[in-house]
């Protein structure tokens, strides 16, 4: 049977697509402030830290069952 490893292809990619949606998700923008009083203060971006371990782990579920779908697939 094709549809197991049909199936875990499907969660690969869409593992893989929550993963980069939460990488994107993890940036904010904010402003630093001066260090001296007379310096402008400074853009700068901050990240969520969960939302990048959310986004390593997702990757790593994608890629784990990516190799387990198609080596399912070239088995049978």
């Amino acid at each position: 049977m094709r549809i197991r490893p049909a199936i875990e292809l499907v969660v690969a990619v869409v593992a893989a697509i929550g993963a980069v949606t939460s990488w994107v998700a993890a940036r904010a923008a904010t402003t630093a402030a001066p260090v001296i009083a007379s310096e402008p203060s400074m853009p700068t971006s901050t990240y969520d830290p969960s939302l990048i371990v959310l986004a390593l782990l997702l990757a790593t579920v994608a890629g784990v069952l990516a190799v387990l779908g198609v080596a399912g697939l070239r088995r049978r």
